[in-house]
């Protein structure tokens, strides 16, 4: 462990056992410090907070940003004057340079552009750093003594069934820090046939498993239906969230310990689960807004519009109060597991609403989750995915469990989805059987709900 790394999570500790206070007090000096250190290298920001005083340590001074507003800055963007996209773009699209520095010092990370706009990121050493530090400290949340143990003494087997060979954050990940675990580690693609994946999965038994929700829920699948058998002591679904009683039946047919990480490419450490299945914010590093569609702050308890984010360790590309997308809620009072950091939930991606026109010229707004709540307990459906067609049509892809009724199974989703939409004055919306399987985005995930573009 370096030195570095050290520092940082004797640090990490020291300030949560002296509680909320120190939390944001570290909070507060890393932000004016992140403000200050952008304002001085990067002309984007610098222009952007022209007029702000000195030193800024509360957020809401700052103008809101986003990935369209940035990207379209590239180069004014960054705080390195070395760094342009006209040499990043050509590095992130050659394939044998997946998971290697650019320039020696950055590891280059890319969004699928499910929001409308394709993102580049840059991760510095001190993120990588922050990263370690947080890491090594998650584990007390998920497992106790004997499973760290049983795991040591296992070998130590990890499976990752993520998008490897990507330049995305999972498959980035994949290639750092599977080359330094040798054969403990190994990847799997996502894109793996599910009866050649759960063959694989049973040769090499893994004792940690990682994958997207939407797979893991596949493999779930196969574990319950005695196609694959393995007996993982901790299992981490990211990169999607699920629903809660979701995480209670993963933990069931496996008979493990389940976590869980709120991540995106442009902060790879938000929160990390509890047993409460609360997500605490790494408030040390990372500043939180939760607002409505203006901006402005929604209170704790209330679902928010959006979340704007700050990221306070990565200086090579300043985010700050950077609008996410993401639809989030926070805990009001304390969480019941003994964590004082502050507890979120996230209801999905705003780019994963789907909205619809009335007859009277308005818009209604449905969650993603409502769909997955209403269709999923229907028996014999393994996976679903909902693509809005046009305004007011939605199609729906099955993927169906061995024995199914196709036809019966269709006839339940047809009349819940109906019923769903009939609950939100949208009678007029038709839904209409899709003969295509579920399909997994480039980076390998299943949108369960897909908007009209």
């Amino acid at each position: 462990m370096s030195e570095n790394i050290l520092r940082l999570l004797l640090d990490i500790r020291r300030a949560r056992k002296q509680g909320p206070a120190a939390v944001i007090q570290r909070q507060r000096k890393r932000f004016a410090e992140m403000v200050a250190y952008a304002r001085a290298n990067s002309p984007y920001y610098r222009e952007l907070y022209k007029g702000l005083p000195d030193r800024v340590e509360d957020p809401t001074l700052l103008p809101v940003t986003n990935k369209k507003k940035l990207m379209a800055r590239f180069d004014d963007w960054v705080t390195d004057r070395e760094v342009t996209l006209e040499k990043v773009r050509p590095f992130v699209e050659n394939r044998n340079l997946f998971g290697k520095e650019f320039l020696g010092k950055y590891l280059v990370i890319t969004t699928s552009g499910t929001t409308g706009t394709h993102g580049i990121f840059l991760i510095d050493k001190q993120s990588l750093s922050v990263i370690a530090s947080l890491f090594l400290g998650k584990p007390r949340a998920w497992l106790g003594a004997r499973d760290i143990l049983r795991i040591i003494a296992g070998g130590g087997r990890i499976a990752a069934v993520l998008a490897a060979g990507t330049p995305t954050a999972t498959g980035v990940g994949i290639s750092q820090f599977g080359s330094r675990l040798g054969k403990a580690f190994q990847a799997f693609s996502v894109h793996t046939p599910l009866p050649e994946l759960t063959t694989e999965l049973n040769e090499f038994q893994p004792l940690v498993l990682t994958s997207y929700g939407t797979v893991t829920k596949l493999l779930t699948n196969e574990q319950e239906a005695g196609r694959l058998h393995i007996k993982p002591e901790l299992i981490l679904p990211v990169a999607e969230g699920l629903q809660l009683d979701e995480y209670d039946r993963i933990a069931r047919v496996f008979n493990t310990k389940v976590g869980n990480f709120y991540a995106a490419s442009e902060c790879i450490f938000i929160s990390y689960s509890c047993r409460q299945k609360w997500l605490h914010v790494n408030a040390d590093w990372v500043v939180l807004e939760p607002v409505d569609a203006d901006y402005r702050p929604t209170p704790p308890g209330e679902q928010s519009h959006t979340v704007l984010l700050s990221n306070l360790a990565n200086r090579a590309q300043p985010i700050l109060r950077y609008d996410l997308g993401d639809s989030i809620l926070q805990r009001p009072d304390p969480c019941p597991c003994g964590d004082r950091l502050p507890a979120i939930r996230v209801q999905g991606r705003a780019a994963d609403m789907l909205t619809f026109p009335t007859d009277h010229g308005e818009r209604i707004v449905v969650p993603p989750l409502l769909f997955g709540t209403s269709i999923y307990h229907i028996a014999g459906i393994e996976q679903f995915q909902l693509i809005q067609t046009t305004p007011t049509n939605l199609r729906a892809r099955l993927r169906l469990a061995d024995g199914a009724d196709p036809d019966c199974v269709w006839q339940e989703v047809h009349t819940e989805i109906t019923r769903l939409l009939a609950k939100h004055k949208l009678n007029h919306v038709t839904v209409e059987r899709a003969t295509e399987l579920p399909e997994q985005s480039p980076g390998g995930k299943y949108r369960e709900v897909i908007p009209l573009s």
